[in-house]
């Protein structure tokens, strides 16, 4: 509402199964033009949203994996034109398996990144095909072999991206990194590596979840703005298309004079936001 002036409720539901929680939602749907899911972990979240995409004619959207996707995908698109990097060109590391993570790896891979250049990191390593019971969820990002540890992979690597818990990347792993390395560290209250820490190791850009350093990634900046757009233009779901709109309105927000290592996304509190994010969503509605 303080956002986009977009009208909202917040309902808890006690269910006991994925299939409960969906039956409830959807008897909702004559009420509500939309409904932003949260705080779902995998691999439930996954088959809530598809299953309610799938079956309602309004639009669902799990803020945990898109919101999160689409503000570090804009901070992703303005890093590579701060650091002279094509995007194709990328290579990532993810740490962090759940709803967040695999739906950044793959709105990443949307937005150009090449899926072989992405390693991805549980919290029992990497995930490769030699893994004993793997979630099947989990091999969409799989490596064919073990390719080592976290220092291992992180060598050489162009971009960190943390969505899991605090202290996993030293000042070594920072410096093993490529040129002008870029990290979202993203877990908190404390994130893998604390902002000033990682630039002190030689990071040219750091993200991060908290409001107390520059660069936060901030969901806020996404999802009402979404809403609002979608709800305006009576959009039935939310599409990939509208999600790649919203992520390329939200870099487009910092100038290229404003562009600078601590400035690479709009804040949570620019009055512009919602507006350009409705505008972009709005505009790649499919009747």
């Amino acid at each position: 509402k303080n956002f986009a002036d977009v009208d909202v409720f917040d309902l808890c539901l006690k269910t006991g199964s994925t299939e409960e929680f969906i039956a409830a939602v959807k008897t909702m749907e004559p009420t509500f033009g939309g409904i932003n899911l949260e705080d779902i972990k995998a691999p439930e979240c996954f088959i809530i949203e598809e299953t309610l995409k799938k079956e309602m004619g309004i639009p669902v959207f799990h803020d945990d994996q898109h919101g999160t996707a689409i503000i570090s995908g804009a901070a992703l698109l303005n890093a590579c034109e701060l650091t002279g990097r094509r995007i194709e060109d990328v290579t990532v590391v993810v740490v962090g398996a759940g709803a967040a993570g695999m739906a950044c790896a793959r709105f990443y891979c949307a937005l150009g990144v090449k899926r072989e250049n992405i390693r991805m990191f549980d919290s029992k390593g990497l995930i490769h095909k030699k893994r004993s019971n793997l979630a099947e969820y989990k091999l969409e990002f799989a490596q064919e072999e073990d390719l080592g540890s976290l220092a291992d992979c992180m060598k050489g690597t162009d971009l960190f991206l943390g969505l899991s818990t605090k202290n996993l990347v030293s000042q070594d792993m920072v410096r093993s990194m490529a040129d002008k390395p870029v990290l979202f560290a993203m877990a908190n209250p404390v994130p893998e590596i604390m902002p000033d820490v990682a630039k002190a190791a030689g990071a040219r850009i750091v993200g991060t979840g908290r409001s107390d350093f520059p660069n936060q990634v901030n969901n806020v900046v996404a999802f009402p703005g979404i809403f609002k757009g979608a709800l305006e233009g009576r959009a039935t779901q939310i599409t990939e298309e509208m999600k790649l709109a919203a992520a390329e309105a939200i870099a487009g927000l910092v100038s290229d004079e404003e562009l600078n290592d601590e400035f690479i996304m709009p804040e949570a509190f620019d009055p512009r936001v919602a507006q350009v994010v409705s505008e972009a969503v709005r505009s790649h509605i499919v009747r």
